[in-house]
């Protein structure tokens, strides 16, 4: 449906020992990805938390490393909705170098509220997603 690219350059900060990008380090870009979506979509993360609106919380992430980066590399972060309903939101994330595939997610975040229980996603991003999830 909807795919939002973020361009990330990798630092001497992000490898490790072998001089390739440390295995978690690709959530933190994926995180980027996911702020920078969300960002994209008008959505300000810090304004509807003021408001009372939530805020996400990563419930799952299932990953697949399929090739390393190194220093320097310059990295395609990939966004793509895939679902919502509810408090839920599922997305598929892959980063890539041109074109090849170096790693991809599906991750699964939740919008929760200040005393931590899970509660609607704003109509501010929903509505981006087409039709209203099942009640």
């Amino acid at each position: 449906m909807m795919t939002h690219n973020h361009q990330i350059r990798v630092y001497y900060e992000d490898t490790d020992l072998a001089g390739i990008v440390y295995y978690a380090n690709y959530l933190k870009f994926i995180e980027r990805g996911r702020s920078e979506w969300v960002r994209t979509l008008g959505v300000d993360q810090a304004q509807l938390k003021a408001e009372g609106g939530g805020v996400f919380a990563v419930r799952r992430v299932v990953a697949d490393y399929r090739a390393p980066a190194v220093y320097d590399d310059l990295l395609d972060v990939q966004t793509r909705y895939i679902s919502h309903s509810g408090a839920r939101l599922v997305l598929h994330q892959a980063v890539l170098r041109a074109e090849k595939l170096l790693f991809e997610a599906e991750v699964t975040l939740v919008c929760i509220n200040d005393a931590g229980r899970p509660t609607a996603l704003p109509d501010r991003l929903t509505r981006h997603f087409g039709e209203k999830p099942p009640e």
